[in-house]
């Protein structure tokens, strides 16, 4: 069965959490305390985070970025009442897998927590080399000639994302779709920007990619 962490500090919203997730077979506990959620939210026990933003005394953005920085790599999913392009990417790129935006029905949301827990049963391998790169799935890093490389938390998913595929075409919806979170629309000069910093951390010339390819009106493939 599996335990997923709700940390909600409104009572009514937080019950209704618990009751509509454990009709669906999970495993539920509770908080509404930020302090308390960036603590139990490191057992590895719970296979899913569902993370209010609001809360008191740590609000969920923090609670994200320590859980991360603290090697933490349980799919998040943040519950945001706010709705501004630039605060969704703040959540990602802080290693948030999806976001849902107040007021949600109970039937999206259990879609996208499906759905993340699909992302996190990936099988990848432990490690990946391409060129004097290497990308370590069980710690978690990369590094590029023997020394760390630091990515942000998007970029590294968006690694995994083409290593996953390598060799196939991959469309920027198709990315977005694996990177964001599946239905969350961005131009696509968001997706393009990240592939161009990614490039920058592991292409020997990022002005002439060898690896993270692009295909002209469709969007990139990873050769490597």
């Amino acid at each position: 069965m599996t335990r997923i962490l709700v940390v909600e500090d409104e009572p009514g919203i937080a019950l209704a959490l618990e009751d509509d997730l454990t009709r669906e077979g999970y495993d539920v506990e509770t908080t509404g305390d930020g302090e308390v959620a960036s603590r139990i939210g490191r057992d590895p026990s719970f296979g899913l985070i569902l993370l209010d933003v609001m809360l008191h005394r740590k609000d969920g953005f923090e609670i994200c970025r320590e859980l991360r920085r603290a090697g933490i790599k349980t799919p998040i999913i943040l519950l945001t009442a706010r709705s501004q392009e630039a605060e969704k990417v703040l959540g990602l790129e802080l290693g948030a897998d999806d976001y849902v935006t107040k007021p949600y029905s109970p039937r999206e949301l259990r879609a996208r927590v499906k759905a993340a827990l699909r992302r996190g049963a990936r099988e990848l391998p432990d490690l990946h080399r391409f060129g004097d790169v290497a990308v370590d799935f069980v710690r978690h890093e990369v590094r590029r000639a023997g020394r760390t490389v630091e990515l942000t938390p998007l970029e590294f998913k968006l690694l995994a994302s083409f290593i996953e595929r390598r060799g196939r075409v991959l469309t920027r919806r198709q990315l977005m779709d694996d990177v964001w979170g599946h239905g969350k629309y961005f131009t696509d000069r968001v997706v393009d920007n990240q592939v161009t910093n990614l490039r920058k951390k592991v292409e020997p010339d990022p002005r002439n990619p060898r690896y993270l390819v692009s295909v002209r009106g469709t969007g990139y493939r990873f050769d490597g």
